[in-house]
Formats: structure tokens, sequence, C-alpha cells
């Protein structure tokens, strides 16, 4: 983290009493989902409240929705959730998976960013529900002197319950600002070829370390309601590029990859075909046998990936008479990646570096 106060001095010619300015920078500020600050029963209440409030996510009408989550859904599902995180806490550093390789993250670009830029560029991240929060990091980039900031949410497909809701929450940050910085925002980076290079060596190497070849790959991605496809969220159409470059890439066959949605929530109709069911159907009516899964909607390992697809997909799986499930792990910190995320920022940073980043009063 910059140290404000390091850089900050007088404008010239500007009167002794007038307050110090900080130094111009450039800030990329990366931005994920979120993460409870633990797994008990308040602070999971917390955490799902500002998440499942979120008109983006769940756009029912509040005076139907709020009675029902507050009284009913509130009171029992910290419960059930504060397990499954339990599950993949952790505990050596007190944090969610999702935190600690975020950091990681962020840390390899930064590092990247500063061996390109030296100290122009500053680096960090936020989180739209829980902590650290859009906000605070917003406040803290413009005390640091950040007079540009390229806001990444960290999702390679646009969605409005992701990337949308994330930027909603970027310009609400900046309606607090009284000197707001120039902004832009990174679009989705579904099929930049690097993103997918990446994706299909992590996809090579988990091939080549299997002693017997999977019948088939499952690209699980998240899911949206199938209404929302049709009010014009392009989230379906992306994954399903993603799908189509990944197989090119690795040179496959139609029927050795397929895509499925996963975490459906509530009583209509979601994208489909749904993973949890999609599996166990290869498994009972396809004779697929040895599957592998990967989600390539997701930057990181979470809640999503290491507990509902490692337990609940592969159960059902299992169930169904199926007998080798590998999960292929997301892209995580792998180098790959932070070459893909780096190259995403470098052009999104295009006229910036190198620029006046603060003009005198």
């Amino acid at each position: 983290m910059l140290d404000s106060t390091k850089s900050a001095v007088r404008p010239p010619n500007a009167p002794a009493d007038h307050p110090k300015v900080a130094a111009g920078k450039v800030g990329v500020l990366l931005a994920n989902l979120g993460t409870p600050d633990n797994y008990d029963y308040w602070s999971m209440r917390r955490y799902l409240n500002e998440f499942l409030s979120d008109r983006r996510v769940i756009d029912y009408s509040p005076w139907l929705w709020q009675p029902l989550l507050q009284l009913v859904i509130l009171t029992k599902r910290p419960f059930s959730s504060g397990e499954a995180y339990k599950s993949i806490w952790n505990e050596d550093k007190g944090e969610s998976p999702l935190m600690t390789i975020t950091k990681d993250q962020t840390a390899k670009i930064a590092r990247a960013m500063e061996a390109a830029h030296g100290d122009e560029v500053m680096v960090d991240f936020c989180m739209r529900y829980g902590n650290p929060s859009t906000r605070s990091k917003v406040r803290e980039m413009v005390a640091a002197g950040c007079r540009k900031i390229l806001f990444f949410p960290l999702y390679p497909h646009y969605a409005g319950a992701t990337s949308a809701t994330a930027n909603d929450q970027f310009f609400r940050a900046l309606m607090e600002e009284k000197w707001q910085p120039t902004v832009r925002t990174v679009d989705p980076y579904y099929e930049h070829p690097l993103y997918i290079d990446a994706l299909a060596r992590s996809i090579e190497r988990a091939y080549g370390q299997m002693e017997t070849r999977p019948d088939i790959l499952v690209c699980s991605y998240h899911g949206v309601p199938k209404r929302y496809l049709l009010e014009g969220d392009p989230y379906h159409c992306q994954c399903a590029k993603t799908t189509r470059l990944l197989k090119e890439r690795l040179g496959w066959e139609d029927t050795e990859i397929t895509t499925t949605f996963q975490s459906r929530f509530g009583p209509e109709e979601w994208l489909k075909p749904y993973t949890v069911e999609e599996v166990a159907r290869l498994a009972s009516e396809g004779g697929k046998k040895n599957i592998a899964v990967c989600a390539p909607a997701f930057s990181a390992d979470c809640i999503e990936t290491l507990e509902e697809i490692n337990e609940e997909i592969k159960e059902s799986f299992e169930e169904a008479g199926g007998e080798q499930f590998t999960y292929i792990p997301c892209l995580n910190d792998d180098d790959a990646h932070i070459a893909a995320l780096t190259a995403v920022i470098e052009e999104n940073l295009g006229g910036w570096i190198g620029q006046p980043a603060v003009a005198t009063p």
C-alpha cells in the first residue's frame, strides 16, 4: 500500500495554508465477489444479508423478498453456509480460500506492474460483499494520489449479477469523493487469447497427470436465471463461446467437452443443463464413468468450486454410477493466468501510463 503522506506536496504557487496534494498515480483496483469474515453465524448472516439484498442478484420486489430473507432464509442459511465455509477455510491464515488467492493474485500483478512501470501504478483489491470494501479501497487510492483508476472485476464473463453489480458499487464509492479521479472499467475477457491459452494449459497439465484420460470435460459455469438471458444479459453466450474457443485451442472433438451451469437458487428456471443433474445423466445414461470438471467462470477457487463441485456435484455423479471424478482447479495465481490478467490491464491502461496524472489547482 502506498503512503500518501510521503508524496503529498503543496501545489506550486499555492498559498501556505493550501492542503498538500498527493503525487499523481494510476490505480488498478481488482474486484472479486467477496467472502465472510468468518464462518460463525453472525459473520455469515452479515455477508449473506449484503449479498442476497443486492437487487442485481435477487431482483424480486423488496416488499416480497426482504420479509422472506430476514425472517426465514437468514435464520437458517447462515448455519448451513457456515458449515460449508468451515470445510474449506484456511485456518492457518484465518480467511477463506478466495481471500488467500485474491491476495496472491494481487501481489503477483503488483510485482509485474512495478517491473514494467516502477511506482507509477498502484495495485490493490476489493470485494463487492464483505471486506475489504470497494468504498474503503477507492478512498485509499484517492488519498494515495491516484488521479486515474482502472477498475477490474475479476470475472471473465459479463453478468448483471457479477460485473455489473461490482461496477455499481465502484461508482457509488466515487459519489463520495470530493475530487473524483478519471476512471475506466475493464470489459469481460472471456475470449482473450491469453486467457483461453491459460485455461487450455491447465487442462493439458491436469490430463497429463492422469493415468486414464477422462471420457469428457465438463465446463461448469455459475448459473443465472434463464429470465436474465431473455432480458438481454450476454452471460450465457459468452460462456458458450469460452467453451468453444477452449475446445478449438485443445484440438478436441465436440464429444470431449460440454457446458453446464451450477449454483441454482430459488424456484424459477435457470440456465441449463444444471451441472448437478448433467453429471448424473452422463454417468447413468451416457456411459461416462470418468469425467473431469473445470470452472472457467471463476478466476479463483471459492465455495462454489471447492465445496459445491468437489462435494455436491461429485456426490451426484458417484451416486449415478460414476467412478472417477476429477476437479481441475481454477487458474488462481498460476503464472499463465497472471500473465493474461496483466495483459488485459496493460491493454486497458493505454494512454494513461506516462501521462500527467494530476492537474494542479
